[in-house]
Parts: structure tokens; sequence; C-alpha cells
């Protein structure tokens, strides 16, 4: 008994040396999780822009933008996100190099790897966040909308004032949840070179030849993220429905 506990007990003092030691891995492991965090709140603020378009295209707008919105929505929502992380580093890649070839450039010119992250997870995101929109708006008083139209109120007012945050109050969970999806995605943006946790956690185990310290550290650090980010939301979305009936 004594020499398993003895066995835990080193493991358990290495293990604490070798991450959290004078010449430990913590401060690396946390800023791979720093960038991992900033490539997650790109990517999801760029797809709720594209996601706020196509809601729009698929609410209010004509055969042809409902027609391209439901292809978008069906293609990324269906194709891997690994291949659309490729399609944009190596896809841009080759743009950037030709137009350098126009102006006399023969060196290969990638596309940065953050960069490449916030595109690739915003536009996959935008596709489920653009149904999120959707339902929110549906969920609205079809009520309150005529009776704002019926005093006169101009559409860009009745937007701000009625339909902005009412759809926003009702999204907040399914945002949430897209939150926590990309906050998984951004793992993949890995294989474009770029310095995020994963990316860490993969070089440190390497260097040392002993992944399981590393992977496990990583593991705890995702968790600690999106149970935060979790309370987040669940607060914002406490705040949202106050004074809602039901809530």
């Amino acid at each position: 008994m004594e020499t398993i506990i003895g066995y835990i007990t080193d493991i358990i003092t290495g293990y604490i040396e070798l991450i959290f030691g004078a010449n430990g891995w913590i401060g690396m492991l946390l800023s791979g999780a720093g960038m991992t965090i900033l490539v997650a709140i790109g990517g999801f603020c760029f797809g709720g822009v594209v996601g706020s378009f196509v809601a729009w295209a698929k609410i209010a707008g004509g055969t042809t933008a409902r027609t391209v919105a439901n292809i978008y929505t069906t293609i990324l929502r269906g194709v891997p996100d690994l291949l659309i992380i490729y399609l944009f580093y190596f896809g841009g890649s080759a743009l950037l190099t030709s137009i350098g070839q126009m102006f006399g450039s023969n060196a290969f010119i990638g596309l940065p790897s953050f960069i490449t992250g916030v595109m690739a997870l915003g536009i996959v995101s935008g596709a489920y966040q653009a149904e999120v929109f959707r339902g929110a708006y549906s969920a609205l008083s079809k009520g309150e909308l005529e009776a704002a139209k019926s005093v006169g109120m101009h559409r860009n007012l009745m937007f701000r004032r009625i339909i902005v945050p009412q759809v926003l109050r009702y999204a907040i969970p399914g945002l949430g949840n897209i939150w926590q999806l990309i906050l998984k995605q951004s793992a993949l943006i890995s294989v474009t070179g770029l310095i995020e946790l994963l990316f860490v956690s993969r070089m440190a185990a390497s260097a040392t030849r002993m992944p399981f310290p590393f992977y496990f550290t990583a593991i705890v650090i995702y968790l600690v993220i999106t149970a935060v980010s979790g309370w987040g939301f669940k607060k914002m979305e406490q705040r949202a429905m106050r004074g809602v009936k039901g809530a």
C-alpha cells in the first residue's frame, strides 16, 4: 500500500514540476489558451455578422437571396470543418501568391494562420448562427410588430428598438451553444501552424515525450474556459429574460 501511495505521490510531484515548476510549461500553455480564446472570439463575431445577413436573406430576402442563403447553410453544416479550414488556408495562400506574382514576386505567400482561423470559424459558425437568429425572430410576438407599424414607426427604428433586442434575447441560449462549438473547432486551426492550446500541447508532448500531462492539462484548461463562458452566457440569458412571463 505504501508503495502504491509513494508511486502516486511521485507521479503528482513530477506532474506539478513539469507543468508548474521553474521551467514548467504552464506559461506557454496559458499563452496558447489565450490565442484559442482570441481566435474563437474573432470567429464568433465574424460568424455573427455573416449569420445576421443570412438570416435576413431567409426572412425578408427575395427568391434569389433565400435560395443562396439556404444553399450556404446546407453546405456549411454538411461539410467537415477541417475541409473549410484547408480551403481558406490553401486557397487564400494561392490567391495571395498569384497576386504577388503579378507584381514580380516568385515567393509563396501564406495566409496568416490567425486570419485563416477567424475566417473559417466565422464562415462555419455563421451558418449555425443564421438558423439561431431566424428561430429567434420566429419567436417574436407578431402583435408587437403590427402595433409598431400601426403607429407609424419607421422600419429602421423598429429594427433597432424592437426586433434586435428581442431577437438577441431569444438567441442567447443558441448562441451559447455555438460558442462552445467554436471553442472546440478552434483546436482544428492548429493544422495551419497557429500556436494555440492544442498546438502548444502537441509541441510540449513531442519535446518531452510525455504526452499525457500536457493533453490532460489542455483538457482542464478547455473545461475551465467552457465553464466560465457557459456561466457568462447563463447570466446574460437571465438578465435578458427579466420581466418575461415564465422566465
